[in-house]
């Protein structure tokens, strides 16, 4: 894949990649901390720290930035993950200089004024509550919570609510000192740039920050065989069965992918078949990976009447178990890989979708290959390779999050 990567004498990586037929680009400030570096005190610091970024420098007030932005007509969000954290714009190509100051200012230099951080506490809060009303979010929530119970990767990204409520702007300010750095930030940037140009645009901004970050702990995870249930009385069961699985950098994930896929990707997959079409047992279901540094999990959702819940799980397991047995058939690999190339064709026509990969990639160490390196790789695949990985990553031990009119106990048989 053609970009171009600088790194600045403070340790700050620029990454780029030119789509010159376009007249605007997307472009990020991407910091290497998430929810897996805060200490239990810190709990939520980083989702938090996210908001308040917005909420002003020094020299920019939080009105001064919206302005600045819808000025321009660009678009400008943020996001947080149990890993990294992106700060990003949309804008013309004629804006990027703008857009970078206004980013190097949030990055830099925020203003950490004690009103803001009261204000936005509700805020985070109200976010909090938004997700505990959502059955889904509370079910991939006691999932994750069970299979990697004390690892780092465990607490919610959005923190508790008593965790919000008593962090002090000492707290948020010390975390801010300890994880934001030149070393730990990568700019990224995709559509029409000239990567001269942006290397100017980002040493003008960032070129004199110093200072240096706190290196990431990584631990092994232990996983165990598990129930956690979060009861309630809805009026389907919310449902998680999963194991842990490769971590991100593992060779063996392009397999993976084609695996999942043929189990539970798409409206063709065996899971989709049996439990929707077949037996009209669910509307939803579907089988996902969560790959970290350390650590990874698959797994599978799906949301049913709760006195279907019993049939639900023995035929996901069963599924999980037949797939390791047999593996995939040569009409469900072709399907899979052809699924596989042509989504990951769609997903680079854009500038957003180009400049997340760039970052992202580069923010976690993966190398970065082009579109035919990946398809050529997809190609090679063979029945062997997928039914190796499922083994390894749907062997077990199981874990069950569940959202649900059910106790603990009563799903207790299923990860045995």
């Amino acid at each position: 894949m053609h970009y171009d990567l600088t790194t600045l004498p403070n340790g700050l990586r620029i990454i780029s990649q030119d789509m010159p037929s376009l007249r605007s680009l997307s472009v990020g400030a991407w910091v290497d901390t998430g929810s897996r570096d805060e200490t239990p005190a810190e709990a939520g610091a980083s989702h938090f720290l996210e908001h308040l970024l917005f909420k002003g420098s020094v020299d920019w007030s939080a009105r001064r930035i919206s302005e600045a932005f819808d000025a321009i007509g660009a678009r400008h969000n943020a996001f947080t993950s149990k890993e990294y954290t992106c700060y990003w714009a949309r804008l013309r190509d004629a804006d990027l200089g703008l857009g970078v100051e206004i980013l190097g200012e949030m990055v830099q230099r925020p203003a950490f004024r004690q009103d803001e951080i009261d204000n936005e506490r509700g805020v985070v809060l109200e976010e909090i509550n938004m997700n505990e009303d959502d059955p889904t979010d509370v079910a991939h929530e006691q999932f994750i919570t069970a299979l990697w119970n004390r690892h780092p990767l465990a607490p919610p990204i959005l923190g508790t609510r008593d965790s919000i409520i008593s962090m002090s702007r000492e707290a948020i300010h010390g975390y801010w000192g300890r994880r934001y750095s030149p070393e730990s930030t990568v700019i990224a940037a995709a559509g029409r740039v000239d990567h001269d140009h942006l290397v100017d645009v980002v040493t003008q901004a960032f070129g004199s920050w110093h200072g240096g970050g706190t290196e990431r702990t990584l631990s092994a995870a232990h996983p165990e065989p598990r129930v956690s249930v979060r009861h309630r009385d809805t009026e389907q069961a919310h449902l998680i069965f999963g194991s842990p699985s490769l971590t991100r950098d593992d060779d063996r994930r392009y397999a993976l992918i084609i695996a999942d896929h043929v189990l539970g990707g798409g409206m063709s997959s065996r899971l989709f078949r049996e439990i929707r079409e077949t037996r009209g047992l669910a509307y939803a279901v579907h089988a996902f990976r969560m790959p970290f540094a350390d650590a990874g999990a698959n797994a599978v959702y799906v949301g049913t009447t709760p006195s279907q819940t019993a049939e639900v799980l023995k035929l996901v397991r069963g599924e999980m178990d037949k797939f390791m047995e047999s593996g995939v058939t040569e009409e469900e690999l072709v399907r899979a890989k052809g699924h596989v190339q042509g989504s990951l064709a769609i997903s680079l026509e854009d500038a957003d979708g180009r400049m997340n990969r760039l970052g992202r990639n580069e923010i976690t160490g993966l190398e970065h290959r082009s579109v035919d390196e990946i398809v050529a790789r997809v190609d090679a695949i063979t029945p062997e390779e997928v039914i190796d990985v499922a083994r390894a990553a749907y062997g077990g031990p199981y874990v069950v999050g569940a959202t649900g009119p059910f106790q603990n106990e009563d799903l207790e048989e299923y990860v045995r």
